[in-house]
């Protein structure tokens, strides 16, 4: 891949990053701490998206809290979503009670299986660990079939639907000229890239050179063939932290589990930190 040129790959901003994100979009978005994007995550609340079909990879946080509360989803399939050692997320409970998005319950296991399944061009993938569980109550998706290769009779297994996003959204450390994206030992970034058909990436900063030219870097790097286009963003996962760059707002994420717990706490926040939402 030295000296690989991806042409197709677009330098921008993240303004213009959120504006390729059209409305029903099926979003793919990282775990806290692993490359959230909330850069991108205020751009798409401050440009009022609506009826997104959001898929965490494979749990949620601040960013799918933010987004359900700003009326942004109609959708979401996740294996949980809380606000870690700050609490509940607020703004996802809320709509779950009030039956105001569609909720599809997974598993980390399955959430990943069905992004591989894309990424390998197949239209499932099996898994073993949930059967006998209540979650295939609640998904009529996901079938449980005899294994077709067994010689001793029956041999149950799940089979999970290929999950195709069409958008995945991360945040990383670098990406070069060329859209070659510096992901480094975060593996599930470069899934979500393979089974998206657009991948947005924001970045601190850009790296000057070819990141295949340097051995220490090469192997944690998603090739610019799958990177839709790049914004540059310092700090772009703040409040979150970036591990290796900077640490969380603990403040801030203290301040919003407590003004996600209900509807006037959720509207002062946004009044505080996106106040052109707010004024709508």
């Amino acid at each position: 891949m030295t000296g690989y040129d991806h042409t197709m790959t677009i330098w921008s901003s993240v303004d213009d990053l959120a504006a390729q994100i059209s409305d029903s979009a099926r979003v793919a978005l990282v775990r806290d701490g692993c490359g959230v994007s909330m850069a991108m995550t205020r751009a798409l609340v401050r440009r009022r998206i609506r009826d997104l079909k959001l898929v965490n990879v494979p749990t949620g946080g601040i960013q799918t809290d933010l987004l359900i509360g700003a009326g942004c989803v109609a959708e979401l399939e996740t294996s949980g979503v809380s606000l870690g050692e700050y609490g509940p997320a607020g703004r996802f409970a809320n709509a779950v009670q009030r039956g105001t998005i569609t909720l599809k319950e997974a598993t980390c296991p399955a959430i990943h299986a069905g992004l591989q399944a894309t990424e390998k061009g197949a239209p499932f993938l099996p898994l073993r660990g949930i059967l006998g569980s209540d979650i295939l109550r609640f998904r009529p998706d996901w079938l449980v079939i005899d294994n077709p290769l067994s010689k001793d009779g029956a041999d149950p297994v799940v089979v999970i639907p290929a999950i195709a996003p069409d958008v995945a959204l991360l945040h990383c450390p670098m990406a070069d000229d060329a859209g070659n994206v510096w992901v480094g030992r975060e593996r599930d970034l470069i899934t979500m890239a393979h089974a998206s058909a657009q991948t947005l990436v924001t970045v601190e900063r850009r790296y000057a050179g070819n990141l295949y030219d340097e051995p220490t870097l090469a192997a944690g790097t998603l090739s610019a063939f799958y990177v839709t286009a790049v914004a540059e963003s310092a700090e772009g996962c703040k409040p979150l932290g970036l591990p290796g760059h900077y640490g969380e707002d603990t403040a801030h994420l203290q301040a919003y589990a407590l003004a996600s717990r209900d509807d006037a706490g959720f509207a002062a926040y946004l009044d505080e930190h996106l106040p052109q939402v707010a004024a709508a």
